[in-house]
């Protein structure tokens, strides 16, 4: 059976077909925080970022990093998505010039309310555990949620600005939902998706950013806090992403795995590495 299908019955009265449930689902790293999530026919992309390597960027505030490595996968190269799910719109490593030239073709923009007043159009906005849907004819209805970040320390709200996760959640989910952290550190707020949500799976955004500004204080998770964080959560399957491509990120594969291999063995085995750029059924 293809990843990503939907398996359908007959409805013997009325001869239709109902599609309640989803029978896998792919995901594509496509690398940073970029990712082609493909289940029950739909094609969900988060935080396009297809800019080639190269380029610097400012963040604002003295804060700025340059891109090491391009896309895997060109956005000429997609195909259609029918919605982006995005953290945030205001920083470019997880919406570069490239990425936010795709999204006028894709059926839906799904981000923070700020960042829906700055896109405009049609673009959906979420206050944290607010919901929305996706629906279309031959589809399963998917029920998307947005989750709390802190895109840095305490008190950074008004540098950094708002940011969102998002759980997915269908019908026929056996173990739980398919959760997207976002960009952020670990703090109570991130802790209560432990008490609000069940997780099957989890794309963690990871690389402990930090600027030279700044010193010491990180903008996204380390992996000891995602080893605490998937303690709380415990996943079926965590799959790192947003660790390379950038040189703001200051913990690639490498020490994000030192610190998972000494994790409790629940937590070790849970964490599924996915090659950049190809397609791989979770």
């Amino acid at each position: 059976m293809s990843p990503g299908r939907t398996v359908g019955r007959v409805d013997l009265c009325h001869g239709h077909v109902i599609l309640p449930r989803i029978a896998g689902v792919r995901i594509t790293h496509i690398g940073g925080p970029t990712a082609l999530i493909e289940v029950g026919g739909w094609r969900l992309l988060t935080d396009p970022t297809f800019d080639a390597a190269g380029q610097k960027y400012n963040f604002g505030w003295g804060t700025s990093s340059r891109k090491l490595v391009g896309p895997a996968i060109a956005a000429s190269d997609l195909g259609a998505i029918d919605a982006v799910l995005l953290s945030h719109d205001h920083h470019e490593d997880n919406l570069d010039p490239a990425g936010r030239a795709l999204l006028p073709s894709a059926g839906a923009v799904i981000t923070t309310v700020s960042g829906a007043r700055r896109l405009g159009g049609s673009a959906r906005g979420l206050e944290p555990w607010a919901t929305t849907q996706l629906e279309a004819a031959g589809k399963p209805t998917i029920e998307v949620t947005a989750t709390p970040c802190r895109h840095g320390p305490p008190l950074s709200h008004p540098i950094v600005g708002d940011v969102i996760g998002f759980a997915l959640r269908w019908d026929g989910q056996e173990h739980g939902v398919l959760w997207i952290s976002g960009d952020t550190v670990l703090y109570d707020g991130l802790r209560r998706v432990a008490d609000r949500l069940q997780v099957d799976t989890a794309l963690i955004h990871l690389g402990g950013v930090r600027f030279p500004v700044t010193g010491p204080l990180r903008y996204t998770m380390t992996a000891r806090e995602a080893v605490e964080l998937c303690s709380l959560i415990r996943p079926r399957t965590t799959i790192p992403i947003h660790y390379e491509g950038w040189k703001h990120f200051r913990e690639g594969r490498e020490a994000i795995e030192r610190e998972f291999a000494s994790a409790p063995k629940e937590i070790r085995d849970s964490v599924r590495w996915l090659p950049i750029g190809s397609p791989e059924e979770v």
